[in-house]
């Protein structure tokens, strides 16, 4: 195993050489008059970020909520909560559907027992993390750490029953979630209600950073992505994409068609940390 991986490796590094770009296009966009190996390498704009971002949100359905535990408030005995978590994170996964696409707020169903809603009802803020799975990946290699993710940081909005009902939640959430017709509003299991999560501010990390957008992403950028610039777009693994080595010449950045749509204006200035191709610059 070890001299397979010692081979893989020599065989990956004079490679990798040959058709990554320059690290001098970490912090910005190349000039595609001096690039003249890779004239058409191009870091997304924050807008076209927002729209791969929202498609995420659009076509996914499970993510992870992040909140912290409350450090003024005695837990119920039937918790059994250590008392040495308070002020502590915890993120869990859970459900959410897009049922309001015109805000881009995803839908939640708050159940009153789930730590992440008892949390958020004591005052904690809360985080959606959601990322992309590329359909095809079953068949195709990813690096995951190229993969776009992206942190929603907002509050819960509590939707009333004739909102809900007005906005057809039941209908979408169960479309999404077929088992979660079993705990909706009104059932006998547990108490639950409709929410939605008020994104205040978006972190985006579009993959590695000499070649994809990471940082943050205006609430009014967000918001103004249209459902046509949602459904025109194509991310990394869509049955659409190009396949083959043209495949992964786009994956790595070295086709002016990647997949996305392009909306004409600046590029986007990349927030980075020394976000190298190849090193892990967030957590995962």
């Amino acid at each position: 195993m070890m001299q397979f991986t010692i081979a893989l490796l020599a065989l990956l590094t004079p490679a990798s050489a040959s058709f990554l770009s320059s690290p001098q296009h970490v912090f910005s966009n190349p000039n595609p008059i001096d690039d003249k190996d890779f004239p058409h390498h191009r870091i997304p704009t924050v807008h076209e970020s927002a729209v791969q971002a929202r498609r995420i949100l659009h076509l996914t359905n499970l993510a992870t909520l992040s909140t912290i535990f409350p450090t003024d408030n005695t837990p119920s005995p039937h918790e059994r909560r250590p008392s040495t978590v308070g002020g502590s994170p915890i993120g869990l996964m859970d459900y959410y559907a897009d049922c309001e696409p015109a805000t881009g707020n995803p839908t939640l169903l708050a159940i009153s027992i789930a730590t992440s809603f008892k949390n958020a009802a004591a005052g904690s803020n809360i985080t959606l993390s959601a990322r992309w799975h590329p359909p095809d990946a079953h068949k195709r290699f990813y690096s995951t750490a190229a993969l776009p993710r992206f942190s929603l940081i907002g509050h819960i909005e509590k939707i009333s029953s004739s909102d809900a009902d007005q906005l057809g939640l039941a209908v979408c959430f169960v479309r999404s979630h077929p088992d979660a017709a079993a705990w909706l509003p009104g059932n006998p299991i547990h108490r639950s209600e409709w929410a939605r999560l008020v994104v205040d501010e978006i972190y985006w990390v579009g993959g590695f950073g000499d070649r994809a957008y990471i940082g943050w992403i205006p609430v009014e950028e967000w918001r103004s992505v249209t459902q046509d610039e949602i459904d025109q777009i194509r991310l990394p693994g869509e049955q659409d994409q190009k396949s083959g080595w043209q495949g992964w010449k786009e994956f790595f950045g070295l086709s002016s068609d990647s997949g996305c749509t392009r909306k004409k204006g600046n590029s986007a200035h990349v927030e980075g940390q020394g976000h190298g191709h190849g090193h892990k610059f967030e957590d995962m």
